[in-house]
Order: C-alpha cells, then sequence, then structure tokens
C-alpha cells in the first residue's frame, strides 16, 4: 500500500479506512480524557473549599512532589515519556493552585460558594 502526499484523494482507500479507524479511536480517547479532567477538578473543587474553610494553603508542595514521582513512574511503566507527564501534571497542579487561591479569597471576602 502507497500514499500521496499530496492531498488530492489518491490514498489508498484501506489506508483511508483505517485512519479513520485509528482518529475515531483518537476522538473517544481525547472525549475520556476531558471527562477525567472534569472529574478531577470536581474533586479538587471540594479539597480547595476544604483548605479554605480551614485555613490551609493552596499549594501543598510535598504531596505535589509525592505525585509527580508517582505518575513519572507510572508513565515510564505505560511507555509514555516521564518528562511528558511531569509536564502535564505541573500544567494542572497550577491550575488547581490558581483555583484554591481563588476559592480562599472567595472565602475570606465572604464570597464562597458550597462544594459540590
Amino acid at each position: 500500500m502507497t500514499t500521496s502526499n499530496t492531498g488530492t484523494g489518491d490514498v489508498d482507500p484501506a489506508v483511508r479506512e483505517e485512519l479513520a479507524r485509528l482518529r475515531d479511536s483518537i476522538d473517544n480517547i481525547d472525549a475520556a480524557v476531558v471527562h477525567m479532567l472534569a472529574e478531577r477538578f470536581k474533586c479538587t473543587q471540594q479539597v480547595g473549599h476544604l483548605k479554605a474553610v480551614h485555613q490551609l494553603p493552596p499549594a501543598d508542595p510535598a504531596r505535589e512532589a509525592r505525585q509527580i514521582a508517582r505518575l513519572r513512574t507510572l508513565a515510564e511503566n505505560a511507555k509514555l515519556d516521564p518528562a511528558f507527564a511531569e509536564k502535564f501534571l505541573n500544567f494542572i497542579i497550577a491550575e488547581v493552585i490558581r483555583h484554591h487561591e481563588s476559592i480562599a479569597e472567595d472565602t475570606v471576602n465572604g464570597q464562597a460558594s458550597p462544594a459540590h
């Protein structure tokens, strides 16, 4: 099977079918990732409310370090680049901390919304 890079549609139908199958799988995985992240953030919002009510700091560097080490090991075992996994988790952690800071500020100002 050969393919053309011209984009003119002269790709072998079997290749086109395989691309479509793989892309459908990618789309399903992307949807699952989004739903998992949404669930994760629901939990971290609850953590943020607990921290705010009990005047705990928004960040927990010791836990973050443990989570990064854990995720790097999981990534290695899954044959995923551990550096990528760490960058991904650092991005998520930064967003969680931002949320926790906002929740804490709202709590101090008497604007706290109930945890969901």
